[in-house]
């Protein structure tokens, strides 16, 4: 067996070259906005009041909690993040099934990164013949100063990315501040590494082999898009035949029929040349490194860049723009036979994507639903099994029970416990002569009880006695309320 029958080959480097056109100022926009998204976004204060954090965007690990903007996420209600995660998967779902991979070609952080890295990589090595010429030429000073100067600024890149990321989980002046002066925590400059080190790796050197052999989307696509997905194709039927001379008549060999088999021969026939000029104008831009000539491909993205790279051309020759462009397959058979392509609009409202839209937008009015509806008041009783009571030396059966209340306000608050049931029976916090507690703000503060019933009570002779748990703000008179049970000596 040959090494080139192996399982892996080594990469082959792809070197784009630039490009103009509406698609890439699409692209510089699009990545333009997300970084900007991603490195301000810890920057942004937002006031929450006093013993609060004031960052806008924050994943506060310590306090178990997530702040956005005037959002707060407390543990329990994690049913938000995960609501979120489905509408992003179902999203994903809908724009593959309507356009493509536009997601991987547009706003893919591999492709954002990506894209950063080749820009600088063009404006310190030049474009794509120069770089071809430094990729094969021997290591001189010239080419280890432009490589170096080159890997110096993808650092710098990298670093910032992995120092944005762990600013959304502290207080991004004073993190900062500590990283400046060595004084943060080792978990902060581990990740900063790690970060660094898989950004430089990812967006510099492996670049499209992240989206070819780790990304596991290319492979599930197919399970989204159909015939009427609009994606990036290249219209065969009228780029066929290919020719450098776009004038030049193609000899095309026809066997013709006679009335007699003696007469079959080949007879050649001048056949009018495509639209294609064979130029690789598509090739040469493709981040990929592949032919959209040759029909869709796992590879591509769907980026558009192929689409600049041709239009550009058929300006130049004189040719209708679009020979590659964004369309679905069914279009195809109607272009052949001259008919009128299908309107866009009937590509994207189809059953799939409305169905998908349906699904996302109803668990996005749920979580807003939730999410104002939610009470300002919460807690959770755990009662204490072991023992399951006890009985005090005046006969007093007791229950003990751990409360866990939460303070969704920016400033203290007393609580006061009262319970409810067919029964005599009372109720004390530990630590106090009554049933009021205070709960620091913002926290959440784990308190037991205590429920007892006299001697000879009904309740402290049954097996179970049910009893309603009531807690009430003091200061908003807002109250929730949790079932649970007092377990009695059972000789009833």
């Amino acid at each position: 067996m040959s090494s080139s029958d192996g399982l892996y080959a080594a990469r082959e480097p792809i070197f784009p070259k630039r490009v103009s056109g509406r698609f890439r100022r699409l692209k510089w926009a699009i990545m333009a906005v997300t970084l900007a998204i991603y490195y301000v976004t810890p920057w942004i204060r937002w006031d929450r009041g006093p013993e609060l954090p004031d960052q806008a965007v924050l994943i506060d690990l310590a306090g178990r909690r997530f702040f956005f903007f005037w959002i707060e996420i407390w543990p329990h209600e994690f049913y938000f993040v995960a609501g979120l995660l489905i509408m992003a998967g179902l999203g994903l779902f809908l724009f593959t099934a309507a356009l493509g991979r536009v997601w991987c070609g547009y706003t893919c952080p591999q492709t954002v990164w990506t894209d950063l890295f080749i820009l600088v990589e063009r404006w310190i090595e030049g474009d794509r013949n120069a770089r071809i010429r430094l990729w094969r030429a021997d290591w001189d000073g010239k080419k280890v100063r432009l490589r170096v100067t080159k890997w110096i600024v993808w650092i710098l890149i990298a670093v910032a990315t992995g120092g944005a990321w762990v600013f959304y989980f502290a207080d991004a002046p004073t993190l900062l501040h500590d990283l400046v002066t060595l004084t943060a925590h080792p978990v902060a400059y581990t990740t900063v590494a790690l970060l660094t080190a898989t950004t430089f790796v990812f967006g510099g050197l492996m670049r499209e082999q992240v989206c070819i052999y780790m990304c596991p989307w290319p492979r599930i696509q197919a399970a989204m898009m159909d015939e009427d997905t609009i994606t990036v194709a290249y219209r065969d039927w009228r780029g066929e035949p290919r020719g450098r001379h776009r004038k030049r008549d193609v000899l095309v060999a026809e066997t013709t029929r006679t009335a007699t088999p003696a007469a079959l021969s080949p007879a050649p026939v001048l056949a009018e040349p495509g639209d294609c000029i064979d130029c690789m104008a598509c090739v040469n831009v493709c981040p990929m490194g592949i032919d959209i000539r040759d029909g869709q491909q796992m590879e591509c993205i769907t980026c558009a860049l192929c689409i600049d790279a041709c239009d550009e051309i058929m300006d130049k020759v004189g040719k209708p723009r679009g020979l590659i462009d964004y369309m679905a397959l069914t279009d195809e058979a109607h272009e052949r036979t001259g008919a009128p392509s299908i309107p866009v609009w009937k590509h994207i409202f189809r059953l799939r994507t409305i169905i998908y839209t349906a699904l996302w937008g109803g668990i996005g009015v749920g979580l807003v639903v939730a999410l104002f509806v939610r009470p300002d008041l919460s807690f959770t009783v755990a009662p204490i099994r072991n023992p399951v009571y006890v009985t005090m030396s005046d006969g007093t059966i007791r229950n003990a029970y751990d409360l866990r209340l939460r303070n969704k306000q920016g400033e203290d608050r007393p609580f006061r416990i009262s319970i409810t049931s067919d029964a005599a029976l009372r109720v004390q916090a530990e630590g106090s002569d009554d049933a009021i507690v205070s709960v620091p703000a913002d926290t959440t503060k784990q308190q037991r009880i205590y429920i007892m019933a006299p001697p000879g009570a009904p309740a402290a002779l049954r097996d179970s006695t049910d009893v309603r748990i009531w807690v009430q703000d003091m200061v908003s008179d807002e109250r929730a309320e949790k079932e649970t049970i007092f377990n009695g000596t059972g000789q009833n």
